[in-house]
């Protein structure tokens, strides 16, 4: 999947266009410059077509600000990773040698740039936009973020630049396992474990692993593909915000790959890192294996230690609990091969199909044990439930009478059901409520 990075100076309404184009509120807009000191995650369909967004903070070129230059970190790692820059201008305060600036080190990154001119509230200030041609960045594309003019000739033209976009060169119809974690967590190590080889580059230096690098496996009965996907640069050739960078290049293998098997250092426990790549797994409905690497290095191993951590990995990352934890060693190569076993099952159980009558047969006979609680004095009542064939992960449909009047916990009552009773472990499953 494409993805497009959403950059310029401070205020000119970079957080607007993206939540226009995401549809949400997820990025603060304010008057204020500067508000968007991090980078938010989205996504844009149009056309039926549908890309990755990443809403940069504001960049400040030769500033002393200590908030600045981390944003300015940002914005330069997010033009290197993405496939196409939106670079915001404001029409309003025309030109400025901050815009030009910008534009300077855009053109030296040699990737498609669409010079996005916003605050265009009024046709007559069209004809204003043509200063901008001095940016050397190809024709000014005027908008108004606020109210959405124009933003749809500009995702037409961000599609026409992204068409030539292609995916890694790997066979389709092959599952794809993605080993994502925080930087030195053991991913790359794992991976030479795997396939037995010393195929991948491993130092104490964490930002080894440049790019996503695709390996396939074939044997002992397994064949999918297995993608590194550390993706953080060398620390002695940059300094930069490398949790960010780890951040940016899991995007791409999370999206397309089947199965993620998120690797948790057992010497540090779960850190905030591990939760920004867990909630991009869960964003794009991907199965997942949590492992548990370095537990060589633990000293005390009993049944309680293990019970006390599984439990805390479940409670960080709850709602969703159902996925398999397992505890290993890259380096001593202890139940490496029970992840390999682990990641084929999930990758089965995503799969999974569920007859008509069987569901019935169990799921209304709990409904009607426990049903949706009435909402006004009104009775919901639920007839009839199907798995919805030919989708990407389990989705199952619950027909009502009044289905406006059920709420989230008894959806997830019914996914825990569901759960009970069939094996769908580590696979991320959808409950929808329809009309009888």
């Amino acid at each position: 999947m494409a993805l497009v990075a959403i950059v310029g100076r401070p205020n000119v309404g970079k957080s607007t266009l993206f939540n226009r184009l995401t549809k949400s509120r997820k990025a603060i807009v304010s008057e204020q410059a500067g508000t968007t000191r991090d980078r938010q995650y989205g996504k844009c369909e149009w056309n039926g077509k549908e890309f990755s967004i990443v809403d940069t903070g504001g960049w400040v070129v030769k500033s002393d600000d200590i908030f600045e230059e981390e944003i300015r970190k940002q914005v330069v790692i997010a033009t290197e990773e993405a496939d196409l820059v939106l670079f915001v201008v404001d029409i309003a305060t025309g030109l400025t040698d901050w815009d030009e600036d910008v534009a300077l080190i855009l053109r030296r990154a040699k990737l498609p740039v669409v010079v996005v001119v916003n605050k265009a509230d009024d046709f007559d200030q069209y004809y204003e936009a043509a200063e901008f041609y001095k940016l050397g960045l190809g024709d000014p594309v005027c908008i108004s973020a606020a109210t959405g003019s124009g933003t749809g000739d500009l995702l037409d033209l961000v599609l026409e630049k992204l068409k030539d976009t292609k995916d890694e060169g790997v066979e389709e119809g092959i599952p794809r396992f993605a080993v994502v974690g925080r930087p030195n967590a053991g991913k790359s190590s794992i991976i030479n474990a795997f396939i037995g080889e010393e195929r991948h580059i491993v130092t104490e230096i964490a930002g080894t692993t440049r790019d996503s690098i695709y390996t396939r496996y074939d044997k002992f009965g397994f064949d999918f593909y297995l993608v590194d996907t550390a993706g953080i640069r060398r620390k002695n050739k940059v300094t930069e915000d490398l949790e960010f960078y780890s951040v940016m290049r899991s995007i791409r293998a999370i999206e397309n790959s089947d199965v993620c098997i998120l690797m948790i250092d057992a010497t540090r426990g779960i850190e905030a890192q591990d939760m920004n790549i867990f909630q991009l797994i869960q964003r794009n409905n991907k199965s997942l294996v949590v492992v548990v690497n370095k537990w060589d290095l633990v000293e005390d191993k009993d049944q309680v230690v293990i019970k006390t951590f599984e439990n805390a990995i479940r409670e960080r990352m709850a709602p969703f609990t159902d996925f398999p934890i397992i505890f290993a060693s890259a380096i001593t190569k202890q139940r490496i091969f029970r992840v390999l076993e682990t990641a084929k099952q999930v990758y089965l159980n995503r799969t999974a199909r569920v007859g008509t009558s069987k569901l019935n047969e169990v799921m209304l006979p709990l409904i009607e044990a426990y049903p949706p609680p009435s909402v006004k004095g009104k009775y919901v009542k639920i007839k009839y439930c199907m798995q919805v064939p030919d989708t990407q992960i389990p989705t199952f449909v619950f027909y009502a009478n009044l289905p406006q009047y059920v709420k989230e916990p008894y959806r997830r009552f019914l996914e825990n059901k569901i759960r009970e009773n069939w094996q769908l472990t580590g696979c991320p499953i959808n409950v929808f409520i329809r009309q009888k």
